[in-house]
C-alpha cells in the first residue's frame, strides 16, 4: 500500500512539472545540469536570491518596513502609531499596514510564547483610545485565531468573538476607517454568519470604501464553496464587482482570484490553465494591471497571482513582465499558503525564466 501511495504521489508530481521539463528538442524547456552553459540564470535578470526574498509584504513599502524594524528592535509602539495616524483611512495602504503590524506581533508571539508582541500589548494598555492600535489589535486577534487554533473549536470562537469586540471599538474610534469593518469580514467567515448577517457587515464596508480591493478579497473568501457560499456565488460576486469597477480599478482582476479559490484540488498538465474560463480571468487581470495606477498598493497582489497562472499556461513572457516588478517581496497569495513562501515563489520564477529563454528571450529582450 505504501508503494501504491508513492507511485500516485510521483504521478501527480510528474503531471504538474512534466510539461515544463520534458519537451521536444525543437523548443520548450529542457532540464540540464547545473552550471551548463544552457542553464537559465535568474540572477542575470537581477532577481533576488531565494533566501533574501522578503516574506512580510507583497510589494515594497520602505516606510512601513523601516518602522516595523524599529518597533521590533526597540519594542516601542509609538513609531507604528505615528505611521498609521499619517496613513489615509480611505485607501488600501492603511489596510495593508494594519495587517503587517498585526502579523508581525502574531509571529513574534508564536516564536516567543508569552513574550513576543509585547509592544502591541503596551500600545493598547498605554493608549487605549488610539484608533490605529485598536485596528491592529483586532486584526492581530483574527490572525491568532487562524494561526493558533482550528476553525470551529471553542478557542477559535472565543478569540474571534474578542476580535469582534475590539473591531467594533476601533470603528467607533475612527468612524471613517473601513479597516475595522474589513477585519469583521474575516470574523464573520470564521464565526459562520448567515448570508443576511454577513450582508449587514458588507454594507458597512461598502459605505466606507466601495472600491476597496482588499475588502472584496476578504468577502470573496466568505462566498467560496469551502466556506459559506458556492462556486456560483463566488463567481457571481467577483464578476459583478469587476463589471461595476471603474477604469483603472484592480477589481477587474477579482474573477482571477475567484478561479484560484475554486481551483481543482489537483491540476495535471496545462489544460486547466488554457480553458476559456481561466484564460478570460487572466486576460481581465492583465487588463486591470495595465490600466491601474503605477502606485496602486494592490498591484503586487494581482501580479503575484498572475505569475501562478501564467507560468503553467506557458505564457512565459507575460509572467516575466510581472516578475521583474514584484521580485524581492513574496508575502502574497498564493505563496503565503505554503510554509516556505520564498521557495514556492522561486520555483515558479525559475520556470518562467527557463520558459522565456527557451522561446528566445534573454535579459536584453525583457523591458523593465
Amino acid at each position: 500500500m505504501d508503494i501504491l501511495w508513492l507511485l500516485i504521489a510521483l504521478g501527480l508530481l510528474f503531471g504538474v512539472l512534466g510539461p515544463f521539463v520534458l519537451r521536444r528538442r525543437g523548443g520548450g524547456i529542457r532540464q540540464v545540469e547545473p552550471g551548463s552553459p544552457d542553464a537559465a540564470d535568474p540572477e542575470a535578470y537581477g532577481f533576488v536570491r531565494q533566501e533574501d526574498q522578503d516574506v512580510r509584504l507583497p510589494g515594497a513599502d520602505d516606510e512601513l518596513l523601516h518602522v516595523l524594524d524599529v518597533v521590533q528592535a526597540t519594542q516601542d509602539w509609538r513609531p507604528a502609531s505615528r505611521l498609521l495616524a499619517a496613513t489615509g483611512a480611505d485607501g488600501e495602504v492603511r489596510w495593508q499596514r494594519v495587517q503587517a503590524f498585526a502579523g508581525a506581533a502574531s509571529l513574534e508571539l508564536q516564536e516567543r510564547p508569552g513574550v513576543g508582541g509585547a509592544w502591541l500589548r503596551s500600545w493598547r494598555a498605554e493608549a487605549p483610545k488610539d484608533a490605529g492600535g485598536a485596528a491592529v489589535h483586532g486584526e492581530f486577534l483574527v490572525q491568532q485565531a487562524w494561526r493558533s487554533s482550528s476553525a470551529g473549536t471553542d478557542d477559535f470562537r472565543i478569540i474571534l468573538e474578542e476580535a469582534l469586540k475590539v473591531t467594533e471599538e476601533a470603528a467607533l474610534l475612527a468612524p471613517g476607517d473601513p479597516v475595522p469593518c474589513i477585519t469583521q469580514l474575516a470574523v464573520a467567515r470564521g464565526l459562520g454568519y448567515g448570508h443576511e448577517q454577513f450582508d449587514q457587515v458588507w454594507a458597512k464596508v461598502i459605505d466606507r470604501a466601495p472600491q476597496h480591493m482588499g475588502a472584496h478579497l476578504a468577502a470573496l473568501h466568505y462566498w467560496c464553496e469551502k466556506w459559506h457560499g458556492s462556486r456560483e456565488e463566488a463567481d457571481h460576486f467577483a464578476t459583478t464587482a469587476a463589471a461595476r469597477a471603474p477604469r483603472g480599478s484592480l477589481l477587474a482582476a477579482l474573477p482571477l482570484f475567484a478561479v484560484f479559490e475554486n481551483r481543482p484540488e489537483f491540476v495535471l498538465g496545462t489544460d486547466f490553465y488554457r480553458t476559456a474560463v481561466v484564460s478570460k480571468a487572466m486576460d481581465g487581470a492583465l487588463y486591470a494591471v495595465h490600466s491601474a495606477r503605477a502606485d496602486d498598493p494592490m498591484l503586487a497582489h494581482v501580479r503575484h497571482l498572475l505569475v501562478w497562472f501564467l507560468v503553467p499556461a506557458e505564457r512565459f513572457a507575460e509572467a516575466m513582465h510581472q516578475l521583474v516588478r514584484v521580485d524581492g517581496h513574496v508575502g502574497a497569495l498564493p505563496w503565503t499558503l505554503s510554509e516556505d513562501p520564498a521557495a514556492g515563489y522561486t520555483v515558479y520564477r525559475n520556470l518562467a525564466v527557463a520558459g522565456y529563454e527557451a522561446n528566445g528571450g534573454s535579459p536584453a529582450t525583457l523591458p523593465r
